[in-house]
């Protein structure tokens, strides 16, 4: 039995991976960005099932280039919240000898976010600022991390390899995507408010396939 000829409940890991890519690419159709973008589109369509949403991100120019560069020479990630960090696949980044990095939960991120009246999410991006220079931001969930990076990079603070910048949210969410569009480092968004950590995680899972091809 082959497995066009199983029903979908019996194929293998590997046989659904190839099922669901074979029926991404179809419905992905002509895309207009270079074949390494294309990658990362359909590793966001996979994730999420939203195949016209994942069309609608941009890309900086060596966007993409950049982060796989950056995973090849063992550069720290650095995520927002945990649930972005526990979706990217650090087994893989293992090899390059990439931690995957999220400082929200740390105790003194609270009491600096206390302190300072404002989010976990900020402060932890304060606390990651002496790795943040040629790193990879991942940023999937809270819009007061993207803007914190936006800031640090505008005052020449840092410079990330690759800052992927997709929060979700009502409250700032769009805003903090326009802001990461006009970096002067190399970055990842996507227009308006949606967003969403399993992207977030699958577009730096899609640069760790790239970064392993060649």
């Amino acid at each position: 039995m082959n497995e066009r000829e199983k029903p979908d409940r019996y194929l293998s890991p590997g046989e659904i991976e190839k099922k669901s890519f074979r029926i991404l690419e179809g419905l992905l159709g002509e895309y207009a960005g270079s074949p390494a973008e294309r990658e990362v589109v359909l590793r966001i369509a996979h994730a999420t099932t939203e195949v016209d949403w994942a069309k609608t991100f941009r890309f900086s120019p060596g966007a993409v280039e950049s982060g796989v560069e950056a995973l090849r020479r063992g550069a720290p990630v650095i995520t927002d919240v945990e649930m972005v960090r526990a979706g990217i696949r650090r087994s893989a980044l293992e090899r390059t000898g990439s931690p995957v990095l999220c400082f929200l939960n740390d105790p003194d991120v609270a009491e600096d976010a206390k302190r300072a009246a404002t989010t976990r999410a900020r402060a932890a991006m304060r606390k990651a600022l002496p790795l943040l220079d040629g790193s990879i931001v991942a940023i999937g969930n809270a819009p007061t991390a993207l803007f914190e990076v936006c800031d640090q990079v505008r005052k020449g603070l840092c410079r990330p390899a690759l800052v992927v910048g997709i929060p979700v949210g009502f409250v700032g969410a769009a805003e903090s995507h326009d802001e990461t569009a006009a970096l002067d480092c190399p970055w990842i968004t996507a227009p308006g408010p949606k967003g969403g950590s399993s992207a977030a995680a699958a577009i730096v899972n899609a640069l760790i396939r790239l970064a392993e091809k060649e």
